[in-house]
């Protein structure tokens, strides 16, 4: 007899298990895929954020990077720059303010010794004269004035010729021979500095150390005798002085004097506040200053006395000195009483015999002397260059 199984089992065997996430069938199913869809959205949630968290981290990193890098480019253009030699300093804006040293500096000479003297050059008359008169082109007129060099006697002559005038204090000066306005005036310079101990080295120094460019400047040397340096300085001396106006000239020709005899001392320190210069009783030698009263040896006494003389004999109220107006007679006179004379050695009765030899005594006579002038150009090569450029514009 056979045994048969029933149907419900065999159909349970054969029959399929459910898919995934399918518990039964209708709404479980539609439940099911709603959830993957929420845990899609939460995933893409999630991964947002995180990105979004990130970017704050990627910008640091970013900016820590640009930094790393500018530091980087830093120190390697250093060393580059270290490798291809130092970096030119940038200029400061004090240095811009700063001028240039002159190098025309007498500080180091003594006091007396370097005179200064000043004319001015018109060069409108100049080049009127090369370029309509000669008939030269304004470029020939231009190298013929930058090869001229001036003589000492025309620069220091005491009443200059055409084309050069004494220099005026005006603020727009004007040309006495052809009224050319400021721009066509060219001021020289002349230094005049007597050789000897006290100045040679200070001279040979300073005449190194000035440019030899373009002949800006120019070195002359004159031989004289001691009683012709002596001599022209004291015209210059008299022609700085004021004799109308000034009741102090006898005190400035008197401290003047002294600066050349002993240039060491400050002369202009002794003499201020000083309101009497007079003959000291009991000095032998040098000065002494009493309060507002400065002494001098007897000796020194007269030889400024016979200075003062000297300076203003040819002046209309001539012989004016600390001792009062002296004729000839009376000032040899006084150096007679004063023992001044037999102190020289001088026994002349005759009054021009005793001034000659009081001036041999006092310039140190036809002893050889030397004169250095250094004539400085720079003023007259600039301004030449200026109306050179004005006549070629034009």
């Amino acid at each position: 007899m056979t045994v048969t199984k029933s149907r419900p089992k065999t159909a349970a065997k054969t029959a399929k298990p459910p898919a995934k996430g399918v518990r039964a069938a209708g709404k479980p199913a539609k439940v099911g895929a709603a959830s993957k869809k929420a845990k899609a959205s939460q995933s893409k949630a999630s991964k947002a954020k995180a990105a979004g968290a990130s970017q704050p981290k990627s910008a640091a990193k970013s900016k820590a990077a640009a930094k790393s890098d500018a530091k980087s480019g830093a120190k390697s253009g250093a060393k580059s720059g270290a490798k291809s030699g130092p970096a030119a300093p940038e200029p400061r804006a004090a240095s811009k303010s700063q001028a240039p040293k002159e190098v025309l500096d007498f500080g180091g000479f003594p006091a007396g010794h370097v005179t200064r003297h000043e004319v001015t050059l018109c060069l409108s008359c100049i080049f009127s004269l090369f370029t309509k008169q000669l008939g030269l082109a304004p470029r020939t007129a231009y190298a013929e004035i930058r090869r001229y060099e001036p003589t000492v006697a025309e620069l220091t002559a005491r009443e200059p010729a055409r084309p050069f005038f004494p220099a005026a204090g005006e603020r727009n000066p004007r040309c006495p021979y052809c009224d050319a306005a400021k721009r066509w005036h060219a001021p020289l310079r002349v230094y005049r500095v007597e050789g000897g101990r006290a100045t040679d080295a200070a001279r040979r120094t300073l005449v190194r150390k000035l440019p030899t460019k373009d002949g800006r400047f120019q070195v002359h040397e004159e031989k004289h005798t001691s009683r012709q340096v002596f001599f022209e300085w004291l015209e210059r001396l008299g022609q700085e002085l004021d004799f109308e106006t000034d009741a102090a000239w006898m005190p400035a020709a008197a401290r003047e004097y002294l600066r050349r005899r002993e240039p060491k001392t400050d002369w202009a320190e002794v003499f201020e506040g000083a309101r009497q210069v007079r003959r000291s009783q009991r000095l032998e030698e040098g000065w002494e200053r009493d309060g507002a009263r400065l002494f001098l040896a007897p000796a020194l006494y007269n030889d400024v006395l016979l200075v003062q003389y000297l300076v203003s004999r040819s002046h209309r109220h001539g012989g004016r000195t600390f001792e009062g107006r002296l004729t000839l007679r009376e000032l040899a006179r006084r150096m007679r009483h004063g023992g001044h004379l037999e102190a020289h050695g001088i026994e002349s009765r005759d009054e021009f015999e005793i001034l000659e030899q009081l001036v041999e005594h006092l310039t140190g006579g036809d002893a050889p002397a030397r004169l250095h002038f250094i004539v400085d150009r720079r003023d007259l090569l600039d301004t030449a260059k200026e109306v050179y450029d004005r006549h070629a514009g034009d």
